[in-house]
């Protein structure tokens, strides 16, 4: 959630900024409204409360009786508002940065650098469940039959594949000081919704286990921000960075076409993802460092990319300022996500209270951000798609050669 005082003092200021992000301003009235309101009955049920223990001290008895009623009342009216005040708190989405591109959409992303030159093909080029099924490494039809449509089955060296993104990932990013977690892959509804990713529109991507009252996690990040949850950092220890890995589960309501093809939108795929809490002053550097890393992880991987800075319109709505990389995808003649890099600044942390003590003893809260690591479908896709040999053979990156022990997937008979 965004502060509360920013709200009340700097209305204007967050009624553009739901603007720019496409969003109705109209809520900042609603909530002041009913801010006010809840304010003024706090103030009368603490008369009240005061009255009754007057009332009690001089042995007023039918008056104390009367007046306890009207705390009562006053009582169940606050907890009402209360709630309503909650619910539209947590509709807000982040507050932009300053730095982020002001778009209505994707189309007005801006494009920040491109890396590497798409590959120019002496012959046709195959999209990847082509080649991944000629080559018994992806496997579409067995899995739609045992598990229904968008489904995979990873097969011989495509399972050898990520498990060399894997290895090859932690390695790099270990070595840039941040720690290694395997994190649940459930998580309560209560935590979901103190991150700012389980409001109503967003419940319809998750997967919910009614029985036990627990979601299946659409990405490590989803259980890596509440790792500090109701804890304070001291100013010293910080950034504190971390590197997880687990299997994520979505249902990508609203995808369509191309998209639905392969292995590029899928209900379960695993992941390396990047998380950093740090101080609000430091937040913009950590936000670069991040990009860094994901940005030295795919050129190891000679992959043909572009960074994209995501508008205001296009944005996550945890992120105050966005960043993806695209890989080149051959058989689409264009750049699709494979990664991305949030900085959602306070916004999660206030829902975890998750703090920091100053070195004057103050405390704020923590700034958070996250990043993907390795997408690892999307970035199998990548490699298969740019690395494909005219015989349907695949060219193995370099630096994944050592994990492989080969330099080249093929057909078996050949």
């Amino acid at each position: 959630m965004i502060d509360i005082t920013r709200i009340r003092e700097h209305s204007d200021e967050v009624k553009t900024a739901l603007q720019h992000r496409g969003k109705d301003s109209a809520v900042v009235d609603a909530f002041l409204e009913i801010d006010t309101q809840w304010k003024n009955l706090i103030t009368e049920v603490e008369e009240l409360r005061k009255l009754q223990k007057d009332l009690t001290k001089e042995q007023k008895r039918e008056q104390a009786k009367e007046n306890k009623e009207r705390i009562k009342e006053k009582t169940t009216q606050l907890s009402e508002l209360e709630e309503k005040r909650y619910q539209l708190l947590v509709s807000f989405p982040n507050i932009p940065s300053s730095h982020t591109p002001v778009g209505k959409d994707e189309s007005e992303n801006v494009e920040v650098e491109k890396v590497g030159t798409p590959p120019l093909f002496s012959f046709i080029p195959q999209d990847h469940v082509t080649l991944g099924e000629a080559l018994d490494i992806i496997d579409l039809q067995q899995a739609a039959k045992v598990s229904g449509a968008r489904f995979y089955y990873l097969k011989n060296e495509g399972a050898l594949l990520e498990f060399a993104l894997i290895q090859f990932a932690f390695s790099q990013i270990l070595k840039r000081g941040f720690q290694p977690v395997i994190p649940p892959v459930m998580i309560r509804p209560d935590v979901y919704e103190a991150i700012g990713r389980l409001t109503e529109d967003q419940k319809e991507e998750r997967y919910y286990l009614p029985s036990d009252d627990l979601y299946l996690i659409g990405s490590a990040e989803h259980t890596l921000a509440p790792l500090h949850m109701d804890e304070t950092f001291s100013e010293k220890d910080l950034p504190k960075r971390y590197v997880g890995f687990s299997t994520c589960f979505r249902r990508e309501a609203g995808s369509y076409g191309k998209d639905t093809k392969g292995i590029l939108r899928v209900h379960q795929f695993d992941k390396v993802e990047l998380y950093s809490f740090t101080n609000p002053t430091d937040s913009e550097q950590e936000h670069m460092h991040l990009l860094e890393t994901q940005k030295e992880l795919y050129k190891a991987l000679e992959l043909p990319f572009r960074v994209v800075e995501i508008c205001t319109g296009d944005m996550g709505p945890t992120d105050a300022r966005q960043f993806d990389i695209e890989a080149w995808i051959p058989s689409q003649n264009t750049y699709r996500e494979v990664a991305s890099c949030s900085n959602t600044t306070d916004y999660q942390m206030r829902g975890t209270r998750t703090k920091i003590r100053m070195k004057d003893n103050q405390t704020v809260y923590a700034h958070a951000l996250n990043a993907t690591g390795i997408a690892v479908g999307r970035t199998l896709l990548a490699i298969i798609e740019n690395n494909q040999q005219e015989d349907g053979s695949i060219r193995i990156p370099k630096v994944l050669v050592p994990y492989m022990n080969s330099d080249v997937i093929q057909k078996k008979n050949a």
